[in-house]
């Protein structure tokens, strides 16, 4: 669905994007992760036919975005990271309007939103305007408007960015029934539990390279360990506890507030950790996640 070898975007001296390769097979969900300044978006936006590659081959659908853009579009369904509704239309409207973009016949252009509304839950509010909506049921909207085409790549620029954790919950439920359904699912996003819920398969980007790629259980098993241990001190700082603790695990990260420990037996860490009397305030072992691995790959230092 998705075939890119070599693809660079460069604005002006800045290399946004750096020679990265990515396929995407008909019905897998894929993802893109990587701290602001990665290069995400720029790959988002020349895959969405808007933005053209400087160097570099992309193929989308099988065809040449810089000759095919029109017909690729056509086919593909975009839910930007910000909304862009129309808040003088009803909710309905937006979705009949938008359609009507896409040729579609005004009566199938109805009923298709109806259908759409009913998937995201709005049916309720089809003749409200979309201004007083919340956060959660703009959201909703935006994911069912980027369906009204019936797409067959869905591209999702952080689709739950903002949510409180129910409307978060609630789109990933639709988004997990798409692709039950089929669709190829292409998203970014700053959330790594949503990366494990929805992707089959993603890309670690940092710099405008690929540095990592696989299954989220994959990616774990290789960049980390099967559990963490979470230390506190209650008036050490953590430094000065570190080495004592280097022989307790496979990999050891001094954090300003607490230590933890990469260990395949996180509760036999933990034990050693007591027997060495360090006093510390809290110990927690919890399971390896997909942010260790973004984490150890990317650095915690913050990006703007």
């Amino acid at each position: 669905m998705i075939y890119a070898r070599g693809l660079v975007k460069r604005f002006g001296n800045f290399t946004a994007v750096d020679g990265i390769d990515v396929d995407v097979a008909r019905g897998e969900a894929f993802g893109f992760l990587g701290p602001n300044g990665a290069g995400k978006s720029s790959t988002m936006r020349m895959i969405g036919c808007v933005s053209p590659p400087t160097a570099g081959t992309l193929r989308i659908l099988g065809m040449d975005p810089h000759r095919q853009g029109t017909a690729i579009r056509a086919r593909l369904g975009v839910c930007p990271q910000l909304d862009s509704l129309d808040p003088e239309l009803t909710v309905a409207e937006n979705l009949v309007t938008y359609a009507r973009y896409f040729g579609i016949p005004r009566r199938t252009a109805k009923a298709r939103a109806a259908e759409l509304l009913d998937f995201v839950q709005l049916r309720e509010r089809a003749d409200s305007r979309v201004e007083p909506l919340s956060g959660g049921m703009k959201r909703r909207l935006t994911i069912a408007r980027a369906l009204v085409n019936n797409p067959d790549i869905a591209l999702l620029d952080e689709p739950t960015t903002g949510l409180d954790p129910q409307a978060r919950h609630l789109v990933w439920d639709r988004l997990f029934r798409l692709k039950q359904q089929g669709m190829t699912l292409v998203l970014t996003t700053h959330y790594m539990d949503e990366a494990e819920q929805l992707c089959d398969r993603l890309v670690v980007m940092d710099t405008g390279r690929i540095v990592a790629e696989g299954s989220p259980r994959s990616l774990i098993d290789r960049y980390s360990t099967r559990e963490v241990v979470e230390l506190r001190f209650p008036d050490t700082a953590p430094e000065d506890v570190a080495g004592k603790l280097a022989e307790l695990a496979e990999r050891v990260e001094v954090l300003p507030d607490r230590i933890l420990l990469y260990a395949d037996d996180g509760d036999a860490a933990a034990e050693a950790v007591h027997r060495l009397a360090l006093g510390p305030a809290s110990v927690l072992v919890r399971r390896s996640g997909l942010e260790d691995v973004f984490l150890h790959l990317t650095g915690r230092t913050l990006v703007d």
